[in-house]
């Protein structure tokens, strides 16, 4: 199987293009190594995912025949990232919410609410 077929059918990316310009980012490696998106991957390999600051790196256990639920995922693909990874990966986006500006992006449920009260809704 293609790995940018791949990466669309274990559902770490929402579209196969969004994976195939991940792939030709070199934001995706497999072994270790950047590849072109037509790679083919089997059981066993290693496939690792820039998400900065860190590469998240999964395990193959079973190739899909076509895009899977997301309760399926777990079957067929094994996170080896390390815990000390993962928690610098949560420390990142922690720190990047606490800097959004208010007023900027969609709002929060709390903002919601003071509208509705200002508006009297």
């Amino acid at each position: 199987m293609r790995i940018d077929k791949f990466l669309w059918c274990v559902r770490l990316f929402k579209t196969r293009s969004l994976a195939t310009e991940a792939l030709r980012r070199e934001q995706v490696h497999l072994n270790g190594r950047s590849v072109k998106p037509s790679a083919e991957v089997k059981e066993g390999d290693l496939f690792a995912l820039r998400e900065p600051p860190i590469w998240r790196s999964w395990r193959i256990t079973t190739l899909p025949a076509s895009r899977v639920g997301a309760k399926l995922v777990p079957g067929l693909i094994t996170e080896e990232t390390s815990f000390a990874d993962l928690d610098k990966l949560e420390v990142a986006r922690m720190a990047r919410a606490q800097h959004r500006d208010a007023g900027l992006g969609r709002p929060t449920k709390r903002d919601r609410r003071d509208m509705d009260r200002m508006f009297g809704e």
